[in-house]
């Protein structure tokens, strides 16, 4: 059989079919009745929900007696069957559940509806139910196919716009209330992650994205800004271990971490700090697949991000005035006499164990390690910007 709604190889003789007509309220409540009694999820839907679902039984068995009748399409196409009941039922009732509910139907329409019919009917009468819910059942399928694919794309617009509300710093109840849109919990601190887009990229390739760090965290938002990927995460997890999860969706080139906030409120910092990383990272030699954003606090500075100079005077070089001034000279001296340990103990006239006690104490105070030749680096950017744009002077 090639139509549905064309012909049917098995035809029933008028007497039966009208028959079966005069049992059609029978069938309906038999069918509601085992919805009741068979389907464990009944109980627990709404009377608004479980209504919609009589309707669609109700529906089902007048479109299928029609058909066999050989009445026109639109009075007995499958697809109809669906539009007694509104959009949002897809919405509350699962695809599984609606198909548990046809195939119920058709169980009785089989056990009831042949009671009806005389014994050299009764198969006709089961090949023709079989036929029509498997139409029932592929329309059913189309139906909630496009419905995910209508809500796909209204959650695809309600991401960029959440996305876009945490880029611009929109006020707190604008952002917290975009992401709660989208089921974001805020369980957990929130980072950033911007990187490349391949090239290829399309819908499907963000969505297995977004799936992939719904994985590895507790809220995802994703979204795409001309060639780049940006990512708001909440996770309890390390920030490495999750880009290092997800790095494989992301194009060629490196993936930047912006630092960790305590909430997606604050996540603008977040996503500037990992901007300002993204368009610098060129100039940072052998910068690996995974950086974080605040290990290129120097090359921001130098490219005029305010942010990252206020990081490195508050984290750094606020921290190290306060600890006092014997610190600051020691790193001042360690660092002026290109890292060598016994040249710094020298100009200062201590031993170099003393030199060496100390820089281990300023790791510890900021952790920042200027032993380190990279960490090295940015103390001493870091020490540079804090004179020119900072006041606060070393605490004896």
């Amino acid at each position: 059989m090639s139509d549905l709604h064309i012909a049917h190889a098995t035809t029933l003789p008028d007497s039966v079919i009208t028959e079966l007509r005069r049992a059609a309220d029978q069938l309906k409540l038999a069918a509601v009745a085992r919805m009741e009694s068979e389907l464990p999820w009944w109980a627990n839907l709404s009377s608004q929900d479980r209504s919609w679902l009589g309707l669609v039984a109700h529906e089902g068995i007048n479109r299928f007696l029609n058909w066999i009748a050989g009445c026109d399409a639109s009075a007995s196409k499958p697809q109809e069957i669906f539009r007694v009941a509104p959009p949002e039922l897809t919405r509350t009732i699962s695809l599984q559940r609606v198909l548990q509910v046809l195939r119920l139907i058709t169980t009785v329409v089989e056990d009831k509806g042949i009671l009806h019919v005389a014994d050299n009917y009764r198969r006709d009468l089961y090949e023709l139910a079989l036929i029509y819910s498997r139409e029932v059942a592929f329309s059913a399928a189309a139906v909630y196919a496009r419905a995910a694919e209508t809500r796909g794309q209204w959650d695809a617009r309600l991401e960029a716009a959440a996305i876009d509300a945490i880029i611009r710093g929109s006020s707190p109840s604008v952002t917290r209330s975009r992401v709660a849109t989208l089921g974001w919990t805020g369980a957990d601190p929130t980072f950033t992650l911007v990187g490349p887009a391949a090239r290829d990229l399309h819908e499907s390739a963000t969505a297995d994205l977004r799936a992939s760090c719904l994985r590895a965290t507790s809220d995802a938002l994703v979204g795409l800004q001309g060639d780049r990927i940006i990512a708001v995460l909440g996770a309890a997890r390390p920030a490495a271990e999750i880009a290092a999860d997800v790095a494989d969706h992301f194009g060629p080139g490196t993936i930047i971490i912006g630092p960790q906030v305590p909430d997606v409120i604050d996540a603008a910092r977040s996503v500037r700090a990992a901007f300002a990383a993204h368009n610098v990272v060129r100039a940072a030699t052998n910068a690996g697949r995974i950086v974080r954003a605040d290990d290129l606090l120097p090359e921001r500075a130098l490219n005029g991000d305010e942010l990252a100079r206020q990081t490195l005077i508050e984290e750094i070089y606020i921290p190290l005035m306060q600890a006092g001034s014997v610190m600051v000279e020691t790193l001042e001296s360690y660092l002026a006499q290109g890292r060598y340990l016994e040249a710094a103990a020298r100009e200062l006239f201590v031993h170099p164990n003393t030199v060496r006690y100390r820089l281990r104490r300023i790791a510890r105070l900021i952790g920042w390690d200027p032993t380190d030749p990279r960490e090295g680096h940015i103390l001493q950017i870091a020490l540079t910007v804090g004179r020119l744009f900072s006041t606060e002077t070393p605490h004896s």
